[in-house]
């Protein structure tokens, strides 16, 4: 998968948007990140597309990790809530894309309870 590939499925999900939200930190600048609701599903490096970061259940992480060795830590979030995911590692496109979209569903569901 290519960067233009997955920033496309990004953006195919509703409601979807994308920023470069970290302008303000020069480590940070190339990172564009993917919003439901006003709250980030995605993100990743476009100068460096090696990995992304998506949200996670907690229950959900380790599991991912012994059985991918894509699947690790996150890019400077919560290592309890969201993880990292290496491309052209051992997982293939598509449940690469079935994690982004689990972590959309997840976001949507979070930004639809705090709506009420």
């Amino acid at each position: 998968m290519d960067i233009e590939d997955f920033r496309a499925f990004c953006l195919s999900l509703p409601e979807s948007s994308e920023r470069m939200p970290f302008q303000a930190f020069k480590s940070a600048r190339s990172i564009l990140a993917f919003y439901i609701g006003g709250k980030i599903f995605c993100f990743f490096d476009i100068d460096r597309f090696e990995s992304c970061t998506v949200k996670c259940e907690p229950e959900r992480i380790e599991e991912l990790k012994i059985r991918y060795h894509a699947v690790g830590d996150p890019y400077n979030m919560s290592h309890r809530h969201w993880i990292g995911i290496r491309f052209n590692d051992d997982m293939p496109d598509r449940k690469i894309k079935q994690l982004v979209q689990d972590s959309y569903d997840l976001v949507r569901c979070g930004t639809t309870k705090a709506g009420k």
